[in-house]
């Protein structure tokens, strides 16, 4: 059976930082079934980047969670170059050897090396933002509206690093 996993994430903030969000749109192939998940949640003082990688990180935890496996092959789609190019050009593992020195959304990064590793195959993909991509541009709706919303979280991380709380 071809079992695959789509995961399209988006995040944004309104001044950077400030009040943001993020949306992930989730999709599971497999064979004939097909099922879809929406999730996106807003914070009340964050930057872009790490709605960004949070939305990449919410979505690798769903789609572990809704499965229960990791024999999936699952490609993440993503306007983000940040998350694309960190990953790809093995960014990421050079920042792990030197225990992240002097990088930012260290937590982040560390939350999702743990997810990551958990899954079989993962791939990114990069979508131009903006662009009429009919699921990125909700996605990106979804981060909007997120951060719009009376009932925004507190990225604690980010406001304690950043004297804030």
């Amino acid at each position: 059976m071809n079992k695959r996993i789509h995961i399209y994430t988006d995040g944004s903030s309104k001044g950077n930082p400030g009040p943001g969000g993020y949306g992930v749109f989730i999709e599971m192939l497999f064979g004939n079934y097909y099922n879809k998940n929406i999730i996106s949640e807003g914070f009340r003082y964050t930057t872009n980047n790490r709605m960004e990688l949070l939305a990449v990180i919410i979505g690798l935890e769903e789609s572990k969670k809704i499965t229960k496996k990791n024999n999936h092959n699952i490609v993440v789609f993503t306007d983000s170059k940040y998350i694309v190019n960190t990953i790809q050009n093995n960014w990421i593992q050079k920042w792990k050897k030197n225990n992240f020195y002097k990088k930012k959304n260290v937590d982040l990064w560390k939350r999702f090396l743990d997810i990551f590793h958990q899954h079989f195959i993962i791939m990114f993909q990069w979508i131009k933002g903006h662009s009429n991509h009919y699921i990125n541009d909700y996605c990106d709706r979804l981060s909007v509206e997120s951060y719009k919303r009376k009932d925004m979280k507190i990225d604690y991380v980010y406001e304690q690093e950043n004297s804030i709380i």
